[in-house]
């Protein structure tokens, strides 16, 4: 593949815009996200590292302020009854994860178009990463879930 500019990945915190947008690979899905937004959790469960082919890296809004267009493209799958991952029907992207009745929902960091503002604060699941990789990041590491970190901010509270 072709390089770009300069992708370093020492880029400077951001302040986080009001809205992101997304897609999905193909551009069939495309999402409009309102914050306040989560900041990015990489999540290195087993299910997440077979559906993605690697851990996965996810911010979350509240349900009500994400918007789909191309809805009708968008699958679901439940690995865990009352868990929802969903994806594009034609090519294949994760875009979502949801904790039904939870009233947030997860959106896939990589299908967001940048500049998106947001960083990364702590991975979850490191007991279950894969056995080819280090997680090396200054950030929180946790073994296993932890609800705290999967907190979406509200408007009251804002994003910190």
């Amino acid at each position: 593949m072709s390089g770009g500019g300069d992708r370093s990945t020492a880029a400077a915190p951001s302040a986080q815009p009001s809205a992101i947008t997304g897609r999905c690979a193909c551009g069939a899905v495309r999402l409009r996200l309102r914050g306040p937004f989560r900041p990015v959790i990489g999540c290195h469960c087993e299910t997440c590292r077979r559906q993605s082919g690697h851990a996965v890296a996810a911010t979350a809004v509240a349900l009500e302020r994400l918007e789909i267009e191309g809805e009708d493209r968008l699958a679901s799958w439940s690995a865990i009854p009352g868990h929802r991952r969903g994806f594009c029907a034609t090519c294949g992207s994760l875009l979502l994860w949801e904790r039904e009745g939870s009233g947030d929902i997860s959106v896939m960091a990589g299908c967001l178009d940048a500049p998106t503002g947001l960083r990364l604060a702590a991975h979850i699941f490191a007991a279950e990463a894969g056995d080819y990789y280090t997680i090396n990041d200054p950030v929180p590491v946790h073994e296993g879930d932890d609800r705290a970190v999967l907190e979406v901010p509200s408007e009251r509270t804002g994003a910190g």
